[in-house]
């Protein structure tokens, strides 16, 4: 079988590599997938720049969005059986198939296509516990998601709409703007040709927004200090930019909002049912046509170096996917 292979640390189009390998069998307690589709995702691109706080050893499989169909059991796994369809939020999705361990993966329903479903345990899962369990967000408020055209980003726009709230979003460039209005955000700011801080408050006259979604941080989370409204809450996603920025306390004391923490894989692993809980409503809420993952490209394995180069130079939106 195939995998993509990081011999060392650098660039997606010179450090990875393809090569056929022995396909994989379970052990006891595994189950093995034949993999139908993999996210990609900004810390995909870290971890292969060596820029994570996850460093895996040298050499490892990239990937860690991994949606397929249940091909082999290991002895001992009762609750899985071939046939059955999976998503797990797991490592080394690159490659025609992959082992997990059976307690990790999550079921999907048949109405889900492999492509959608990649996108709900990361992106959906991150934005459904910051928006509704970190910042109650609460119906009527008002939410600012930062790279809004992003997966992370779509994800965040549509789930805040489940949620009853107005959305704003920023995004750099006339056709990013596009995939935000289109996620259901009622304004988007080309960052690239306007003050998003102006902007913001001629849309709320003044009065800044209930919550705001960044998983850039840097300047970013600096100017959005200035459009956080009173009792307002901070949501510090992730650090594309590159820079972590600092949160003066004597500003959120006298603006009175919070900066609320998000880091949804810890909260997973201490309470791993949560996981199924959220993967449940998601997958109900895709039924019933409250959210649908935004995918901008199906990638074949060949070009994955690329795409994840794409990703990094932020020259896709949406979701990109390999699809084995």
């Amino acid at each position: 079988m195939r995998r993509w292979q990081v011999n060392s640390l650098g660039n997606p189009l010179t450090v990875m590599e393809l090569v056929d390998v022995p396909a994989p069998a379970p052990a006891a307690g595994q189950i093995l997938i034949d993999v139908k589709a993999v996210g990609l995702n900004y810390p995909d691109l870290l971890q292969i720049r060596g820029g994570y706080q996850v460093k895996p050893a040298l050499p490892f499989t990239p990937g860690a969005e991994i949606g397929g169909i249940v091909s082999a059991v290991g002895n001992g796994v009762t609750n899985w059986a071939p046939g059955d369809r999976v998503v797990w939020m797991g490592n080394s999705g690159l490659a025609d198939q992959v082992v997990a361990p059976a307690s990790a993966p999550l079921r999907i329903s048949e109405s889900m296509p492999f492509d959608k479903a990649v996108s709900l345990p990361t992106n959906y899962g991150t934005g459904l516990f910051a928006l509704r369990d970190r910042a109650q967000l609460r119906c009527g408020e008002t939410v600012l998601v930062h790279a809004g055209a992003g997966g992370v980003g779509t994800a965040a726009i549509q789930l805040a709409n489940a949620m009853g709230a107005r959305v704003y979003a920023t995004a750099g460039g006339p056709e990013k703007v596009e995939v935000c209005l289109r996620a259901g955000a009622v304004a988007a700011i080309d960052y690239l040709a306007e003050d998003f801080v102006e902007r913001i408050k001629e849309l709320t006259d003044g009065a800044g927004v209930d919550v705001i979604y960044d998983p850039v941080g840097g300047d970013t989370f600096d100017r959005s200090r200035k459009v956080i409204g009173w009792d307002g809450r901070i949501l510090p996603i992730g650090f594309t930019s590159g820079r972590i920025a600092d949160a003066p306390t004597n500003h959120i004391l006298l603006k009175n909002y919070s900066v609320v923490g998000v880091h949804y894989g810890a909260s997973v692993a201490r309470d791993p049912q949560s996981a199924i809980r959220n993967m449940d409503l998601l997958c109900r809420w895709y039924d019933e046509g409250k959210i649908d993952p935004i995918v901008m490209k199906h990638v074949p394995m060949a070009e994955a170096p690329q795409a994840l180069e794409d990703l990094g130079s932020r020259k896709s939106w949406g979701k990109l996917v390999v699809t084995p």
